[in-house]
């Protein structure tokens, strides 16, 4: 689970920005915290992000996305990293980003952090942390490892150190090294941390058209009940040389696609969905299709293509909350503008149904930005669930929960103090004497 994450000098976060995710003292909806007795700890297992336009939602996100790139990719050699520091402060410019993680992977409380340049990373350090101690396992810094002394006569770690280039984390390099000490926290971000952009789908997308999978059977069971009138998904098998993409993309796939694995590709500008199999070695190509029901009983089957923004956006986004809402789920997914083309009713009841199967003992967590303030309600979310990003006339941007202001009681009309400014996180608009259309074009 994820406890906290900071972000420092990362596009237009000048200053260290930190959400949390442990709960407050405060007692709504209590029943559904994550409870890490161990810890004496309560984690929240939902989070919302607001802001005006431009405030630093979306940037929080990157953040979040770069970290993973850099842990579970890494970097090429001689390739500089892809970090986005501060940009409307010159003093800034040649100065590190920074990000630091608070993860529970296991039972066990972990910091890991890093600091880097375009050049190199100049810092990295894993912690493991005990309800009665702190205990660093490595301090990358002077270019030394700096091992715990546990670790220190480990040959084959200082071996790993060693061929750790100056652009690349030891941690990635240490597991493709195959140490396993340092493993899961590598496993956290590949394979817990889950990103859904706008216009990206749930990575494990496949599994839910698979016809002989359970999954599939439950993501159309659930996708019928939301209105879209889409009966269920089906694969219309095509040729793989059919598919629409250059010649170059698709050697690629077949260089790439193992025996028993399924991946999902789109196709631009249509966005047509199409899955690609290798069974004892042989592609099997099938493009996602949709099925309605005629008033006679008879399915009719549509593209993709012709169904609307938002069934598709609920087709993105359903497999990610099935996967978090089940029981033994350990995922963080985390959505971009999580309401893109939906009704505000429908969104609400994607988080209910999720929220529903939340309880001590769940593990799993949303985290989503969004600008639905009709989601803002105490009836939903708790007050340290909802956080706010916010520009200053520096550019700088912050982060903080409604939490932390203490005129915000849990039976205040959260809504209403937000839209009048009172929690800050609203566009300012500097328009006076009305919008004129015509003297802009002009101009």
């Amino acid at each position: 689970m994820l406890i906290r994450f900071s972000a420092e000098n990362w596009m237009s976060f000048r200053e260290q920005a930190t959400l949390s995710m442990l709960a407050s003292k405060e007692r709504q909806h209590g029943e559904r915290l994550a409870r890490i007795a161990k810890y004496n700890m309560r984690l929240l297992p939902i989070t919302a992000i607001y802001g005006g336009n431009a405030s630093g939602k979306t940037n929080f996100f990157q953040a979040l996305n770069f970290v993973k790139e850099m842990v579970v990719k890494g970097t090429q050699p001689d390739r500089l990293i892809a970090v986005e520091p501060f940009r409307l402060d010159p003093s800034y410019a040649d100065k590190p980003s920074r990000f630091i993680f608070e993860l529970l992977i296991d039972g066990m409380v972990y910091e890991y952090s890093f600091a880097a340049t375009r050049q190199r990373v100049v810092a990295e350090k894993l912690v493991e942390i005990t309800y009665t101690q702190e205990r660093i396992l490595f301090d990358r810094k002077d270019d030394l490892p700096n091992f715990h002394e546990s670790l220190a006569k480990d040959n084959f770690l200082q071996f790993a150190f060693q061929g750790t280039r100056d652009n690349q984390l030891f941690l990635t390099n240490s597991v493709m090294q195959k140490v396993d000490r340092f493993k899961p926290i590598y496993n956290w971000f590949r394979d817990t941390l889950e990103l859904i952009a706008p216009d990206s789908r749930f990575s494990h997308f496949e599994q839910f058209l698979q016809e002989d999978s359970p999954l599939y059977k439950v993501m159309n069971a659930t996708l019928s009940q939301f209105d879209t009138g889409i009966k269920h998904l089906g694969g219309k098998e095509m040729p793989f040389d059919n598919l629409p993409f250059p010649e170059g993309i698709r050697t690629k796939l077949q260089e790439d696609i193992k025996d028993g694995d399924t991946v999902l590709v789109m196709a631009s500008p249509m966005n047509e969905r199409f899955t690609i199999s290798r069974s004892d070695g042989q592609l099997i190509t099938k493009k996602l299709v949709a099925f309605h029901q005629r008033s006679d009983g008879v399915e009719v089957q549509f593209d993709m293509t012709k169904e609307s923004d938002g069934s598709k956006r609920i087709i993105d986004l359903l497999p990610a909350l099935l996967e978090i809402g089940s029981a033994d789920s350990k995922k963080v997914c985390i959505i971009d503008e999580i309401d893109r083309s939906l009704h505000t009713l429908l969104t609400r009841q994607l988080l209910e149904c999720y929220l529903s199967q939340c309880s001590a003992n769940s593990r799993a967590q949303l985290l989503f930005t969004t600008h639905d303030v009709l989601l803002m309600d105490q009836d939903l979310l708790r007050r340290d669930e909802m956080w706010v990003t916010e520009r200053d006339a520096d550019g700088n941007s912050t982060i903080v929960s409604f939490s932390e202001y203490k005129d915000v009681r849990y039976d205040k009309d959260i809504r209403k103090s937000y839209l009048q400014g009172r929690l800050r996180g609203i566009p300012r608009f500097h328009i006076s004497g009305g919008l004129s259309c015509k003297s802009i074009v002009e101009e």
